[in-house]
């Protein structure tokens, strides 16, 4: 017998509602309905428009609840550390920012002369971005107190959405540990440090665990709302189709790439502080010890000024114009600030090749082989810092998931660089992840039935080793 799961996956660029019928130990997954994830600009500052969102997600349920009467549940997977803030009501007292506007910058340093950075890593093993959410907190304090004022909790976006559908104001643990406020070794609140900030506990929602379900309400369709995994990235590495007869170590390739190894308990060391790394808590009170990097950022940017301007730009022809190029006498620095905002993407790589003396980019062709062979050249110095942390043998696995993992070219440099044996799939791996975690909690697994195992049944998977 088949049981039908929906998931909403909520990307940067886009959204997707996935209807996923599980029969016979494998998860099939069907697009239902794509929408643009939109940027609103306000007064020269960034927001995401969540009503657009929920009014997307609202015509995504109509259609699943057509092809599936009989739908089990529902859950929303999304980006971490943006936020919703309620009133005393429940309602949304404006668009969340997106993480792209600047307005932390001078909340950073406030932070830190309430509470080092190093105090802040003991207590929460975040990697420090400019973004998170300890600093727009902090920002919405100095420059909207009386908005703050007004707020009664705040909820991260996938949490919100999973809110609008239950009626349950709560986040779920692998969202909340991104939001650098949560202590990974008790899996809640760090306590003292959110009122070292001044902020007020009675705003923070209650942390509920992977996999909870609520009943179901009018506006889930009559379906049951599973808080399963929010963090899109902690649902991605819940569906690694790892079978672990190997060690293996995770890329998720998007937007962003995100590089680690699952391990059981986090390292909040002075050493793991100084490089950046990061303890985002997962399903089955796994960490996700891994380090941010920009992805496919760079070339998403580029790619969409070009078509933009009018250029005819075929995603698989370009790669093939790249493979073509041939190796680069260089790399460069894709994490550098310069790169993170909109606009400019090409003149902004083109300046940074010639600072290293790279060149001459005589084509885009020649720029985007620049940018894979610095992205692969990137994450080989990661997995050898991550040695440090972890053993990594000779025989480990590297497992690319996300929309990057359709990418050979960039796969196979990967591979190359790093020296490890790449497999590559599931390129839907949030949904995927979403999906099975909803089946899970709804009890609809076979006793013999894994999460993972199901995952590979579900897959096409493709290896490439060093060359």
């Amino acid at each position: 017998m088949s049981t039908s799961y929906l998931a909403f996956d909520l990307g940067a660029s886009s959204g997707r509602a996935i209807l996923g019928t599980l029969n016979g130990g494998t998860m099939h997954m069907d697009e239902l309905h794509r929408f643009e994830t939109k940027i609103v600009e306000d007064h020269g500052s960034l927001f995401w428009d969540i009503d657009s969102l929920w009014q997307d997600m609202e015509v995504g349920l109509e259609h699943a609840l057509k092809r599936a009467p009989n739908l089990r549940s529902l859950s929303v997977d999304s980006w971490a550390v943006d936020y919703v803030p309620l009133d005393a009501t429940g309602s949304a007292l404006r668009n969340p920012f997106c993480y792209r506007d600047p307005r932390t910058k001078d909340s950073i340093e406030a932070v830190y002369a309430r509470v080092s950075a190093a105090e802040i890593y003991r207590n929460t093993g975040i990697q420090f971005l400019p973004f998170n959410s300890i600093f727009q907190i902090y920002e919405d304090q100095l420059a909207r107190p009386d908005e703050v004022g007004k707020t009664s909790t705040r909820l991260l976006i996938a949490d919100y959405f999973n809110y609008r559908f239950s009626g349950q104001p709560v986040i779920e643990v692998s969202n909340a540990s991104t939001t650098q406020l949560v202590n990974p070794v008790i899996r809640n609140w760090s306590e003292d440090l959110i009122r070292d900030l001044g902020f007020s506990m009675s705003r923070f929602p209650i942390i509920v665990d992977s996999g909870t379900v609520f009943p179901p309400t009018e506006s889930s369709g009559g379906v049951s709302v599973v808080s399963g995994l929010s963090h899109d990235t902690a649902a991605a590495i819940a569906a690694i189709p790892a079978d672990d007869s190997k060690p293996w170590l995770f890329l998720s390739s998007g937007t962003w790439s995100l590089l680690g190894a699952e391990i059981h308990s986090p390292i909040l060391t002075a050493e793991a502080f100084e490089e950046s790394y990061t303890n985002e808590l997962g399903l089955n009170q796994t960490v996700r010890f891994l380090k941010n990097m920009t992805g496919m950022w760079a070339l998403e940017e580029c790619i969409r000024v070009w078509r933009e301007e009018g250029h005819d730009i075929g995603y698989t022809e370009l790669m093939d114009q790249a493979e073509a190029a041939g190796p680069c006498d260089g790399v460069v620095d894709l994490d550098a600030p310069e790169f993170g905002e909109r606009g400019d993407m090409e003149a902004k790589i083109r300046a940074a090749a010639d600072r290293q003396g790279i060149g001459p980019l005589t084509d885009r062709a020649s720029l985007v082989r620049l940018i894979l062979e610095s992205l692969a050249q990137n994450y080989a110095e990661k997995v050898q810092i991550l040695k440090r942390f972890v053993p990594v043998p000779t025989d480990t696995i590297l497992h690319i998931v996300g929309g990057g993992s359709k990418n050979a070219l960039l796969n196979q440099l990967t591979a190359n660089s790093c020296g490890l044996e790449v497999v590559a799939g599931p390129a839907e791996s949030s949904a995927l992840g979403n999906l099975l975690v909803q089946a899970r909690s709804m009890g609809d697994l076979q006793q013999d039935e894994t999460i993972r195992g199901i995952a590979r049944n579900s897959t096409d998977l493709t290896r490439f080793s060093p060359q």
